[in-house]
């Protein structure tokens, strides 16, 4: 199924795009997948399928979470973003 991986501050740098579309089931699938695509955003926020210490997934805005078992549904959105970003 289809999501949107937004990006948000130093996640939107380190990527040079604003988001990308990715075929997962799962937020640790979709963080491989979008790491694959974006090998300069992997080796500074992901490790493996979960997120590097000071970073963090919104879901759909409503939801903050590192878990890499979150279950994902076609349509959903998940930013990416450093843990300090917020307002």
């Amino acid at each position: 199924m289809s999501v949107r991986v937004e990006f948000f501050g130093l996640a939107r740098k380190q990527a040079g795009v604003e988001f990308l579309d990715v075929e997962a089931d799962d937020l640790g699938t979709a963080i491989l997948v979008t790491g694959k695509k974006l090998p300069q955003l992997s080796e500074a926020c992901f490790n493996g399928n979960r997120m590097r210490s000071g970073f963090i997934v919104n879901v759909n805005g409503n939801e903050f979470t590192n878990d890499p078992m979150r279950l994902l549904n076609s349509g959903d959105s998940i930013l990416i973003l450093s843990a300090d970003a917020g307002g």
